[in-house]
């Protein structure tokens, strides 16, 4: 007889991996508290500030009254790229890419106005828009085509750096090429500004050499964050702010960001609430720009891997060098935003501000925001000024705090020349 074997069950093996996070300080700000602190702000009144930019009321420098203003027009990108005209075509009949005309398009738009700058059916995006416009100037050819598929009449165009929902741009690049010799800078323009008045403006339309692509020749980028200090009350202040910029007088603000009324004191800029949070249980949610400058200094000119402060990045981009940025300026500082009912000169309702200034030759998805909170979270705790430097070592992305807000974050330009630092806005 054949004696039946036995079967033997497979073991499974579960392989159970630990993970390092950087220890956050016992007292400090959880994600969902984190999110709640930075959203719990008069965020309005940054909106209006940017949209007043956009349609080029105001200059950003001058109009946040820091000590070294500076005129926004310093920071301009118009002349890093060549013009093409009429006299320095391409001669010799080349054909393909060679053949076409590329337009360089500088835009300014209010990120709260659209769904970020990608294209996305059933959503209004400023590409959608801006690619709407610059239809009618395709070639006979692609246009044929587009019609032979059953797809609208609609331009390509290439960005220097896609933004999210909210974020307001001032300078922003794109490019937008046709084989159409007749079609002119100026109608490029035209066609763009009446698509969306008040809320999307060309700054300049100018045809550049062909090989010019507004991704791939930046050297820089350079972003703003402007984070609000106190609350919807305001206080008024005199024609260049009030007497004590480092201390916040309004009651409502106090009781709300420490939960009782208590006093606050200041050292260096610094923030400090003598409620006893130690003892009560709570959680310090203050904090000095002072505190969050030390903790930007350590990542200036160096090459560091920001995976950490990244979001929904695919698989493919989470390791390695295309997770790497090199930050060629950053500073915090505080100001004084204007609002629409200051009068110059007889003073008005200011909101007191921080500012965050960041310059890299390139950024990753949601960097800035994640970036901008985190400083908050660690300056609040009180962490030490190489606390970002050991949160990259960590392995999971919840050892940073959610993005900020997109209300405060506005793209300031794009370089194509070597960064300079003294066209900077924080010094």
């Amino acid at each position: 007889m054949k004696q039946k074997k036995k079967k033997t069950a497979k073991r499974k093996f579960i392989y159970i991996t630990t993970t390092l996070i950087p220890a956050i300080p016992l007292d400090g700000l959880e994600g969902r508290e984190c999110h709640e602190f930075m959203y719990e702000r008069p965020w309005q009144q940054v909106n209006d500030f940017y949209s007043r930019l956009v349609n080029g009321g105001l200059s950003l420098s001058a109009s946040l009254l820091f000590q070294d203003e500076r005129a926004l027009s310093k920071e301009t990108c118009d002349n890093d790229i060549t013009e093409v005209s009429e006299e320095t075509e391409l001669k010799g009949g080349r054909t393909g890419r060679w053949d076409r005309v590329t337009f360089k398009i500088l835009l300014s738009y209010h990120g709260n106005s659209f769904d970020g700058w990608q294209k996305q059916p059933g959503l209004n995006t400023v590409q959608g828009i801006v690619e709407r416009s610059v239809g009618s100037f395709v070639d006979e050819r692609k246009a044929q085509k587009l019609n032979d598929l059953g797809l609208p009449l609609e331009g390509c165009t290439v960005v220097a750096g896609r933004t999210d929902k909210g974020v307001t741009a001032l300078k922003q690049v794109c490019s937008f090429y046709t084989w159409r010799k007749d079609v002119k800078a100026q109608d490029v323009e035209d066609s763009i500004n009446k698509a969306a008045p008040g809320k999307l403006r060309v700054i300049s339309a100018t045809k550049v050499s062909r090989d010019f692509h507004p991704n791939f020749s930046a050297k820089w980028r350079h972003y703003f964050y402007i984070f609000p200090l106190n609350d919807e009350g305001g206080e008024l202040c005199s024609e260049l702010g009030v007497e004590n910029e480092n201390h916040y007088c309004n009651e409502n603000y106090r009781k709300w960001i420490n939960g009782s009324d208590t006093h606050l004191g200041e050292e260096k800029g610094e923030y400090i609430a003598y409620d006893d949070t130690a003892q009560s249980g709570k959680k310090p949610r203050s904090f000095s720009a002072h505190k969050v400058n030390q903790l930007l200094l350590p990542l200036q000119g160096r090459s560091l891997s920001y995976k950490m402060f990244a979001r929904d990045t695919k698989a493919s981009r989470s390791t390695g060098p295309p997770t790497e940025c090199i930050i060629y300026h950053a500073r915090a500082a505080e100001a004084w935003l204007p609002c629409d009912n200051e009068v110059p000169g007889k003073g008005g309702k200011r909101l007191k501000v921080m500012c965050v200034e960041l310059v890299a030759n390139r950024f990753l998805r949601r960097m800035v925001r994640v970036l901008v909170a985190t400083l908050i979270r660690e300056a609040a705790a009180g962490a030490d000024n190489d606390a970002l430097l050991k949160l990259m070592d960590a392995t999971c992305r919840r050892a940073t705090a959610p993005p900020a807000p997109p209300d405060g974050l506005c793209l300031v330009d794009v370089g194509y020349k070597e960064f300079n630092p003294e066209d900077c806005i924080i010094p």
